[in-house]
């Protein structure tokens, strides 16, 4: 379900002239701009009719698509699986099975929740959401003292977005935070992903827009306001190697550094479904004194990212390689 690089279909095999090889590009340039057409209609769709949808009528329908991925197992679910058996390396064939279901029903969850959290009432939101631990943050905040939250792909963390905006603004606050998202293609994809997480209160930066990120995030924390970061998965070639769910990783060190930059408060945050609701755990706060810091900070939220995990391995939403002796996937692969 979620939009990933293009498919690399040159098969071509290159003669002396490589006239085939340039056959082949072409081809499959053709073939990437259909599918990206095709990902921006399926997008344009959910966004336009999933959210005109009783809501009680999509939940079923992507409740059956979620049982269906993983009956049909590809790429993606299998690497899920590889990954949730490390979160219970005891779970044998049988309940692994269950997981994998679970796991992509609370996945298909999270897509129609995104496409219709646009229509979907905060305040409602509010009354569904149990939420702990917030209030150091707010303290915070309060004082001029910026605020980082990182948390792992988990529940829906764009509807614990809008409750922590709206907890926000019900303390006085200003009611809005900064985070940072990975690229997607096609382009018109991407746009409408920022246009959606804009209409929710995101200041949303693109993941390779380098300092201009960076400074975003900064002004953002020394004006004593929040940034949201998504933190399980390292998409640079700067992560922090630690142990997460007891296997060798690379987290982005981006959360702690900012820490370590602005002064501002650094806590873990999980976030699961809770029944029909949801739920979001907000952990006391990590010390980063400094650069020299960083690395054990990010320990220390991966220690807290494996707990979180653990407590609902079902919410894990983590399709894509992140221990270090995975393989990557190939590109293309969802």
């Amino acid at each position: 379900m979620a939009a990933r690089g293009a498919v690399d279909l040159d098969g071509g095999r290159a003669d002396r002239r490589g006239a085939p090889q340039r056959a082949g590009r072409r081809a499959g340039r053709a073939v990437t701009a259909s599918g990206e057409r095709l990902a921006n209609l399926a997008y344009g769709a959910g966004w336009g009719v999933v959210k005109a949808l009783p809501g009680g009528v999509a939940s079923r329908i992507f409740d059956t698509a979620g049982v269906l991925a993983a009956r049909r197992a590809g790429p993606g679910v299998l690497r899920l699986r590889a990954n949730l058996a490390r979160v219970v390396p005891d779970a044998g064939p049988a309940e692994l099975d269950a997981l994998v279901r679970d796991g992509m029903r609370s996945y298909a969850r999270y897509w129609c929740e995104a496409f219709r959290l646009p229509v979907m009432d905060p305040a409602a939101i509010v009354t569904g959401t149990a939420g702990t631990g917030l209030e150091p943050a707010l303290e915070a905040m309060r004082a001029g003292r910026g605020v980082v939250l990182a948390l792992p792909h988990s529940g829906n963390w764009d509807a614990a977005g809008v409750w922590v905006i709206e907890i926000m603004r019900r303390a006085g606050l200003h009611p809005g935070f900064s985070t940072v998202v990975e690229r997607l293609r096609p382009a018109a994809v991407y746009e409408r992903f920022v246009g959606y997480r804009e209409s929710l209160g995101f200041e949303v930066f693109a993941s390779d827009d380098g300092a201009a990120a960076y400074r975003g995030l900064v002004a953002r924390l020394r004006a004593g306001g929040l940034v949201c970061l998504v933190a399980d998965r390292d998409l640079s070639a700067a992560g922090v190697d630690v142990t997460l769910l007891g296997e060798r990783a690379r987290m982005p060190a981006g959360p702690a550094r900012l820490a370590a930059m602005t002064g501002a408060l650094l806590m873990p945050a999980h976030t699961s479904f809770d029944g029909r609701g949801w739920r979001i755990d907000v952990g006391d706060a990590i010390d980063v004194a400094g650069r020299a810091a960083v690395p054990a900070a990010t320990q220390t939220l991966a220690d807290a990212f494996t707990a979180g995990i653990r407590t609902s391995p079902q919410d894990w939403h983590m399709l894509q390689p992140v221990f270090t002796t995975d393989a990557p996937d190939p590109v293309g692969v969802a």
